[in-house]
């Protein structure tokens, strides 16, 4: 029985007499395994503390940036509202470029391609910050799928702008080359059409438009072209003939001189005489004719 018994001797440092104690090994085998499971569950109990903690520290790093992801977003969809209204007022000033060129159309009757873009009004007033309930997948998907669409629009856009850019183009050529300044100014004395003939009062069909002004006054040529006669004739004296582009020419006659030669190629505004009063006249004026496929035409229908 001794053997299932220790004994502890107990000394104490100040002066006293020893304590002992004894203990039975049952005893001693309960205070370890107690002891062992005491240890166990402060062990688990310290882990999971700390698991909470890092845990917590995570899920308020999460939450920050969760809040700074949403920041962000808020501010690109706010950008992505101003984005789509920048292409709306575009679209505005595409449309109103588009019906100067139609009246453009009218005059020069070059085929304006119809826009190929899509409207915009339909996402006027999106944007602002995102719901916190569409801060998942789906918003982000969505805001994914108005980006597309807008850069889908975007290309329209340039597409459209790309027409119009390539049809002020030819327009510019075509009015470069189209008569639409006066030669001079002055008075017009005999407008183009019918007329009571100066010389022998018959009626007649005056086949330009008479414009006088003073003896020597600069003649420009209205626009762009190539001199295809310099020469004197009996009816209109010195006379210039200019051919300038689909099938447009023009005249001038009564000159006092001419300052061009045959091939010359005039840009519009050029000087290329001056008024005078050779030829049958009665005083010093130009005899002005614009012709279309080698038919005189009324010169008001060019004239600005």
């Amino acid at each position: 029985m001794q053997n299932n018994f220790y004994t502890f001797l107990i000394i104490p440092q100040k002066k006293g007499p020893p304590r002992k104690i004894t203990a039975s090994r049952r005893l001693l085998k309960t205070l370890l395994v107690f002891s062992a499971i005491i240890f166990v569950v402060f062990a688990y109990f310290t882990f999971d503390y700390t698991s909470i903690k890092r845990d917590k520290a995570e899920v308020i790093s999460l939450r920050e940036l969760a809040e700074t992801q949403k920041a962000e977003i808020d501010k690109m969809s706010e950008k992505v509202g101003q984005f789509e209204q920048k292409m709306a007022d575009l679209q505005q000033f595409d449309d109103k470029i588009r019906v100067l060129a139609q009246e453009m159309n009218r005059k020069t009757r070059i085929a304006l391609k119809p826009s190929t873009r899509k409207n915009l009004a339909r996402a006027l007033g999106v944007g602002g910050p995102m719901p916190d309930d569409e801060m998942g997948k789906a918003g982000v998907d969505q805001m994914n799928q108005h980006m597309e669409r807008l850069l889908e629009d975007a290309n329209h856009q340039e597409e459209s702008f790309r027409d119009l850019l390539e049809f002020l183009k030819k327009q510019k050529s075509i009015l470069v080359y189209t008569p639409s300044i006066w030669p001079i100014r002055g008075w017009v004395t005999s407008e183009f059409g019918f007329r009571k003939s100066p010389f022998s009062g018959r009626r007649e069909f005056h086949k330009g438009m008479d414009i006088a002004t003073k003896l020597g006054k600069e003649i420009v040529a209205p626009a762009d072209g190539i001199v295809v006669s310099v020469e004197r004739e009996h009816g209109m004296g010195n006379s210039v003939q200019i051919s300038h582009s689909n099938g447009v020419a023009t005249s001038y006659g009564h000159m006092l001189k001419s300052v061009v030669r045959k091939g010359q190629v005039i840009r519009k505004g050029d000087i290329i005489g001056f008024v005078g009063n050779s030829g049958r006249s009665t005083g010093s004026h130009v005899h002005y004719t614009v012709f279309l496929n080698g038919v005189p035409v009324n010169p008001r229908k060019y004239l600005h």
